[in-house]
């Protein structure tokens, strides 16, 4: 696994050119600076019985998936960086670390439960129809078979690439540790599922360790989130008094339920949308002030775009209508000779 502070000892205490500029160091010969070191030691110790490609595909979701180890820890070092609170920042480098080694657990059940896949694939000692076979009912992408070998890519089970799109940050405390707790419940769920499709006591003892993970991170971000005085709404600026516990039911029919989410003391529930709408009391029209040269404009290309409402064109629609199609008028089509005849 990764650790984030892991102290070395300069030997020489200055680079060549006599500077020492790097965070931590000192200008004494035995400056100290702070860095990644792997070890090669899982956090958590992976037993897998026996090969399963497809689980193996399954459980890609969680490496380079969207709710997986990569993307949390990419979203958690991106707003550690950029965290201004030291308890905050020190928080998520932290988490961000061990997601990086979740990732590896990931990765090495995904290799270990892709071993015999990868071997046929090197060494091609099975007859070829018997290895498209393999291949076939593994449920692996193409991609991650033949790019990759079986071994673990930075894609999801469909073998659609990661990309940092999955990094949702927002640079406001308040809006990303909500996030965060979202992100966790979501891979909590995810690990859970992966956990109801496999029989390898080995998996699943790795997996509920991830699972559980997810769970004491969700709680770390719960708990520094209510630590923020007036946390809720995010951000500095308040809403708009009025409109603010205003609830609006728009789907009305069958099925409305009330209840704390939408009645009661907090709520200005709307029922007749046509006493408040346009809720700001204007006319719910929009306009625009536009100088006089605009003017002549806009009004030269809605004449040349005008409508003529009591035109009644013939349209292919009208011509090409077959049966199935919506009522046309039919217009007299002169036939030939021959065809009249058969008629």
């Amino acid at each position: 696994m990764l650790n984030t502070e892991v102290t070395v000892k300069m030997l020489a205490g200055r680079w060549p050119d006599g500077t020492i500029n790097l965070p931590g160091c000192s200008d004494d010969l035995t400056g100290e600076m702070s860095m990644f070191m792997h070890n090669k030691r899982l956090q958590y110790t992976v037993r897998v019985s026996e090969p399963n490609p497809r689980l193996a595909c399954m459980i890609m979701e969680q490496f380079g998936g969207a709710d997986g180890e990569l993307a949390a820890a990419m979203r958690y070092f991106t707003q550690g960086l950029g965290e201004d609170d030291l308890g905050r920042r020190d928080m998520l480098l932290d988490i961000a670390t061990e997601e990086l080694s979740h990732l590896e657990v990931v990765g090495s059940i995904v290799t270990m439960l892709n071993k015999g896949l990868k071997a046929q694939l090197a060494e091609g000692q099975m007859k070829e129809a018997d290895l498209y076979l393999m291949i076939g009912a593994s449920g692996t992408t193409a991609k991650e078979s033949i790019l990759f070998g079986g071994a673990p890519a930075l894609c999801d089970s469909a073998g659609v690439p990661w990309t940092a799109a999955y990094v949702d940050s927002r640079g406001e405390p308040t809006v990303d540790l909500r996030s965060n707790i979202a992100a966790e419940a979501r891979a909590k769920i995810v690990y859970e599922r992966l956990i109801n499709i496999t029989d390898d006591p080995g998996i699943k003892d790795a997996l509920g360790f991830l699972m559980t993970r997810e769970i004491a991170h969700q709680k770390s971000f719960e708990k520094a989130l209510y630590a923020i005085e007036n946390n809720f709404p995010s951000g500095k600026l308040p809403g708009v008094e009025k409109y603010a516990s205003m609830y609006v039911n728009t789907s009305q029919g069958d099925g409305d339920v009330a209840g704390p989410w939408n009645s009661g003391e907090e709520w200005d529930r709307i029922d007749d949308l046509e006493e408040v709408m346009p809720v700001d009391g204007g006319d719910g029209l929009a306009t625009v002030k536009l100088g006089a040269k605009d003017m002549k404009v806009v009004a030269r290309m809605a004449d040349r775009t005008l409508s003529d409402p009591a035109s009644d064109p013939t349209t292919g629609a009208d011509l090409g209508a077959g049966p199935g199609g919506w009522p046309t008028v039919r217009f007299p089509i002169r036939l030939p000779i021959r065809q009249q005849a058969l008629i």
